[in-house]
């Protein structure tokens, strides 16, 4: 204990855990974001902490995601406020990192066709505070309406847009050089089944699947 309290205050006060990520619960957080009214939507995918480094950063969650089938949001402009999330990681609410969109194979310009039509978006939140830095990635995701209907969430969008995800993850992906290795495992116990404080009253079942990726 005592080189513990040693190389942490070395290294600022903390330590970064070698972990897939830490139960925001246990810190006061919530496995479900702020979408306003006091509702939020799950936090249904993890990108483990033991992911490789590269793919943890800004860039490499961007270049990952091309390589799954999303990108940035149509010529960068994003409608609506951001939502926020509390990780449990002694940061309080954070506003999202970042929104990535589904781009029907072409990620130049395909989330413009998303805009319009809908489909699977995600957000991502950043587990790095100082009680609890595992720097895993959690994501919101869900499959959406087409702007017609406001770009609400399709009946059981949750469960849907995170099932679509993993599956189009897992395996052997690349984009721009870079070649991932993703393996998934389903997670439950982190949040209640149902549609208690979920957004548009949308029931969800419960799972957070944890993806692990490695650079090869």
């Amino acid at each position: 204990m005592v080189c513990v309290a040693l190389l942490a205050l070395l290294f600022g006060g903390s330590l970064k855990s070698a972990t897939d990520f830490f139960n925001p619960t246990d810190g006061g957080g919530s496995l479900l974001d702020n979408a306003g009214g006091g509702l939020g939507e799950p936090l249904n995918v993890v990108v483990s902490g033991l992911s490789s480094p590269d793919v943890l950063t800004d860039d490499g969650i961007v270049n990952y995601a091309r390589a799954i089938g999303f990108s940035t949001e149509c010529f960068g402009i994003h409608l609506g406020d951001p939502q926020s999330a509390n990780l449990g990681d002694g940061n309080g609410p954070q506003n999202q990192t970042i929104e990535l969109r589904q781009d029907f194979g072409d990620s130049d310009i395909g989330t413009c066709l998303e805009s319009l039509i809908g489909g699977n978006h995600f957000r991502v939140f950043r587990q790095n505070g100082p009680s609890a830095d595992s720097g895993a990635l959690f994501l919101a995701v869900s499959k959406e309406e087409d702007v017609s209907e406001g770009h609400t969430i399709v009946p059981d969008g949750y469960d849907i847009g995170r099932d679509a995800l993993v599956a189009a993850a897992v395996g052997s992906t690349s984009f721009d050089g870079v070649t991932y290795s993703t393996t998934a495992r389903n997670v439950t116990g982190l949040i209640a089944a149902g549609s208690q404080g979920v957004n548009h009253g949308i029931a969800q079942d419960g799972i957070v699947t944890l993806l692990t990726v490695t650079i090869v």
